[in-house]
């Protein structure tokens, strides 16, 4: 089953150099391991929140705002797609995450559908966990 492994952290923080030089070693050195395993299958690192937009349609008018919809401590700034068993292993690396230490690490079954959809068909069973 694949997850989605959602980084989320204070995209402010003031991190001092030698923290942030550990801190890609470490996330270097956990891809690297993962992609060799064939566990990590994807990684995405999203630019900052300033150059984000929210979109809305309302009554047919669509509104398109700067920013970010929600007003957070922290942000979604990366995710990584990794396929595992079950939830317990997808936790697991999530726990060896870097930005664990300082952030948050969301992990959320992906819907196993052929295709993109706006959800899977009502005769699929997408996951274990009810969504």
């Amino acid at each position: 089953m694949r997850y989605a492994l959602l980084i989320c952290a204070d995209e402010d923080a003031v991190i001092s150099p030698e923290d942030k030089t550990t801190g890609e070693a470490a996330t270097a050195s956990l891809q690297d391991e993962l992609r060799a395993g064939g566990i990590l299958l994807r990684t995405e690192r999203l630019c900052p929140t300033t150059t984000a937009a929210t979109v809305q349609v309302w009554g047919g008018d669509v509104m398109v705002a700067n920013g970010p919809f929600a007003e957070t401590k922290e942000q979604v700034g990366s995710l990584l797609i990794v396929e595992c068993d079950d939830l317990d292993r997808a936790t697991e690396i999530a726990a060896r995450i870097q930005a664990a230490r300082s952030g948050t690490i969301e992990v959320r079954p992906v819907w196993e559908t052929g295709q993109a959809t706006f959800g899977p068909p009502r005769e699929e069973t997408p996951c274990d966990t009810p969504c």
